[in-house]
């Protein structure tokens, strides 16, 4: 199975499309979106084309593909838009190996999970990368829709066992 791993549209429907375009490029089976879906956040700018109610359409025509993470951004109000449900945190075997998924704001390369995980797959802080510390792989999948600190508009997919950084164009940044 083939997943494509986005995170922090924060409202953007241009971004929300071109994340289910991506998908059908990547042929990837299911999304999962780490959160900060319809909400930009009080520290950030309006993101291209911020329109929730569009997402939440864009969203809801692929909800059997879908799974979704809860963000700090995320209220319990996002689940009236919503016809999928938004979920804590989620644990995935790929290629025999444990990928622990989350938004950021709690675990992530600064603050480790308490359970051995091979990699842990987060957003929040908005720059796409791929490290290693302390025998764990943690993967951040960037900003589809407000990247920082200079880094591109990104994703991830994971097949496998196997996770890749690209930009929004579908370029391979790392893997």
């Amino acid at each position: 199975m083939k997943f494509l791993i986005a995170s922090d549209l924060h409202g953007s429907s241009y971004y929300a499309q071109k994340i289910v375009e991506q998908a059908k490029t990547q042929e990837a089976d299911k999304i999962i979106l780490l959160g900060d879906v319809y909400n930009h956040g009080p520290r950030n700018p309006l993101p291209t084309e911020y329109n929730p109610i569009k997402v939440a359409q864009i969203l809801n025509d692929v909800k059997q593909d879908l799974m979704v993470i809860k963000g700090n951004c995320d209220s319990q109000v996002d689940t009236l838009i919503s016809e999928f449900d938004f979920i804590e945190n989620a644990c995935l075997i790929s290629g025999g190996k444990t990928f622990y998924l989350t938004h950021g704001h709690v675990n992530n390369i600064d603050v480790p999970t308490k359970t051995k995980f091979d990699y842990v797959v987060y957003g929040h802080f908005h720059t796409g990368f791929i490290k290693e510390k302390n025998g764990t792989i943690y993967v951040n999948a960037g900003s589809v829709s407000l990247p920082k600190n200079g880094t591109k508009s990104s994703y991830l997919t994971l097949q496998d066992g196997k996770i890749k950084l690209f930009d929004i164009e579908g370029n391979l940044l790392q893997e």
